[in-house]
């Protein structure tokens, strides 16, 4: 009787046919990661921008007028991740209305600024949607 080797291993054609598959796999997976940690960084500074809003209508309610910047709240400048850089200003003296800008960097930076004002206003230069 004759005995047949077994084979161990993969061919070259087997591995060439798993790295495309794999490549055709990233090609689609990267670009959708991408812009999903773009929209979470998006709503990370939505959300950042409506608790500094409801610390200014706190100030508000006790001082009778709004904080003229941010360090007056002491919250920083800069998003937790560092995608955003906020801004605030007060179009009357900080007695009626203020208006916070979170404007984004780097990647983040073709998603657009993001704006919330003291009636609560939500707009953004890109995507005009919050949450």
């Amino acid at each position: 009787m004759r005995q047949i080797k077994s084979s161990r291993g993969f061919s070259l054609i087997e591995l060439m046919i798993t790295v495309a598959i794999i490549g055709i796999l990233a090609t689609i997976a990267v670009p959708s990661y991408q812009d999903s940690v773009i929209k979470a960084s998006r709503e990370a500074a939505q959300t950042e921008l409506i608790q500094v809003a409801a610390l200014q209508e706190k100030l508000y309610l006790n001082k009778n007028a709004y904080a003229a910047n941010l360090g007056a709240l002491n919250v920083p400048a800069q998003s937790k991740d560092g995608k955003y850089t906020y801004a605030m200003n007060c179009p009357t003296a900080c007695t009626t209305d203020f208006l916070i800008t979170a404007t984004p960097s780097g990647a983040q930076a073709k998603d657009g600024t993001l704006t919330l004002n003291s009636i609560g206003r939500q707009s953004g230069s890109v995507h005009t949607t919050w949450k």
